[in-house]
């Protein structure tokens, strides 16, 4: 079902080629989230899920900052109802859904939709923009970028499941020391943490670095085998059993090695080529 068209106003997209790039777009607020982000924010992947030429997506800010969590103005309004709401409304969008129902939730749908989601984090990230990023599939940052957990130091518990992925990011130590204490961290000092596939200058060669590397997937890489291999990397993730992991290798090789985009790789490597994966 084709989704009605939305007016985007706290976000915007563009694509080029295969890559779609999506700016959080609220410069004057540095990008806080709100719930009409959230709700943009989803019809937008959905729209490109539904784009079979969309090959990678690149997520980021609009300068100087890539989000740096909820709005001032929407956290008071929890306070005052004593109660947390998303903001999205009756029916949000919902790529990445139906996949496998540990997915069918926010940001974890990103695991669920069939391309990479890159992160390029260009300047101060906090709370649930920390979590949009740590649920992409690869991340590059600015070495400066100031981030944050941010929850401790409002009172509140890990949101958005930070405290499922962030330590399997960078073990229990290092996720314990950024949830607990919700201290400021830098993209240069978390380099070797593994949170990370790159640190760069700045903002601007962060977002250049994340869109080249879109595009090096998009190009060059079977877009059928890149989905299938996220696939893998997520079931594998939680089934936690290697015998399962390497049956189910089998029967998906056998499956891809029946279709013409094993063929054409074939092909290119016997005719030393570079692959047309169109």
């Amino acid at each position: 079902m084709e989704l009605p068209r939305m007016e985007l106003k706290a976000t915007r997209f563009e694509v080029d080629g295969h890559v779609a790039t999506v700016w959080l777009h609220r410069p004057q607020r540095h990008n806080a989230w709100t719930g009409r982000m959230h709700t943009e924010y989803r019809w937008i992947l959905a729209e490109l899920e539904a784009d079979p030429e969309v090959r990678a997506v690149v997520v980021t800010g609009t300068p100087p900052a890539f989000c740096v969590g909820g709005d001032s103005e929407a956290l008071a309004g929890h306070a005052e109802r004593g109660s947390y709401d998303t903001g999205l409304g009756d029916a949000p969008a919902t790529p990445g859904h139906g996949v496998r129902p540990e997915f069918d939730h926010e940001f974890a749908f990103q695991f669920g939709m069939r391309m990479p989601l890159i992160a390029a984090v260009n300047g101060a990230c906090a709370g649930i923009g920390l979590a949009v990023a740590m649920f992409c599939d690869l991340r590059f940052v600015s070495g400066p970028a100031r981030m944050t957990t941010a929850a401790a130091k409002l009172g509140l518990p890990a949101e958005y499941g930070l405290s499922w992925i962030l330590p399997r990011l960078v073990g229990v130590t290092r996720a314990t020391d950024l949830l607990l204490s919700g201290r400021v961290f830098t993209g240069t000092e978390t380099a070797e943490w593994g949170l990370w596939n790159g640190v760069c200058v700045d903002g601007d060669e962060t977002l250049a670095i994340a869109t080249r590397y879109a595009h090096l997937l998009a190009d060059t890489t079977g877009p059928l085998a890149v989905a299938t291999t996220k696939r893998q990397v997520y079931d594998d993730l939680l089934s936690h059993d290697v015998g399962h992991s390497i049956v189910e290798s089998k029967r998906l090789m056998n499956e891809a090695m029946a279709n013409a985009e094993y063929r054409e790789g074939v092909a290119a490597l016997r005719e030393r080529r570079p692959p047309n994966f169109s």
